[in-house]
């Protein structure tokens, strides 16, 4: 890749970056919806019998939130394109001497860097409601399928933005495929108390596996092999990321 590429993608990083610093409410906003979560059914639902390794719930439902959080912060990042469309701002940086590769990674970047800044907040604040994670070899290996995640809702978001040119009608359409996502996903109860036949949605689910390794990492319990979890959760965030570029690149708009 060509040093002119590096630029583009580290200065579309930056762009997210002082986006994200100067919206305070932001911050804010991407923690109300994983705290209710975390708070209210964390301590609402503190003896739950069946958990896998006989943890208690909040170990049980940290992760899952974690998921939660980067799901929704990711995929939302899709609706930053669609308004650069609609102010111009895509058309201008389009004309760059860059490959539009490079512009999808650029903002694949920033967005995943404010989705795991995310994680580690929800994860610090779960620390006060007496979560304990696994050690740090255990934290690190967390940070990877934070951004694994992200990336790969980011890339989902994208695809959809890319197709299309209503802002209220990319939030209704995502929320109305994110919503399964997380439900089918075992953030808040495990798959294997669910029906056979969804069981087998779960298994397609991306999420499913990233929450998983959430959960092997942090607290050392998980349905599948930390490697399973974590070459499944690769192997989307490239496909995922890859369709994203391609259908930005056909995209009529731009």
């Amino acid at each position: 890749m060509k040093s002119i590429e590096w630029v583009a993608i580290y200065v579309l990083w930056l762009r997210e970056m002082k986006r994200f610093v100067r919206a305070k409410s932001r911050v804010v906003g991407m923690l109300g919806m994983p705290l209710f979560f975390l708070v209210f059914m964390g301590l609402g639902f503190s003896n739950i019998p069946g958990l896998p390794g006989d943890i208690d719930y909040i170990h049980f439902l940290v992760p899952g939130i974690i998921g939660m959080g980067l799901l929704f912060t990711s995929v939302f990042a899709g609706l930053s394109v669609l308004w650069d469309k609609e102010f111009g701002f895509l058309k201008e940086i389009m004309v760059a001497p860059v490959s539009r590769l490079s512009i999808v990674l650029g903002r694949t970047a920033g967005n995943a860097t404010t989705a795991l800044i995310q994680g580690i907040l929800i994860l610090a604040i779960s620390a006060i409601m007496g979560f304990r994670p696994n050690g740090i070899v255990g934290l690190g290996l967390a940070v990877v399928f934070m951004l694994l995640i992200a990336t790969t809702f980011i890339g989902l978001g994208l695809i959809f933005a890319s197709n299309m040119e209503d802002m209220h009608g990319f939030s209704l359409i995502m929320n109305f495929v994110i919503f399964p996502i997380f439900f089918l996903s075992g953030a808040l109860f495990p798959i294997e108390n669910l029906p056979e036949w969804i069981i087998k949605i779960c298994y397609v689910n991306p999420l499913t596996y990233g929450v998983d390794g959430l959960r092997g990492a942090l607290v050392g319990v998980s349905s599948f092999p930390i490697a399973v979890d974590i070459l499944l959760s690769t192997v989307f965030s490239i496909v995922m990321v890859l369709l994203g570029a391609y259908f930005f690149k056909k995209s009529e708009s731009v």
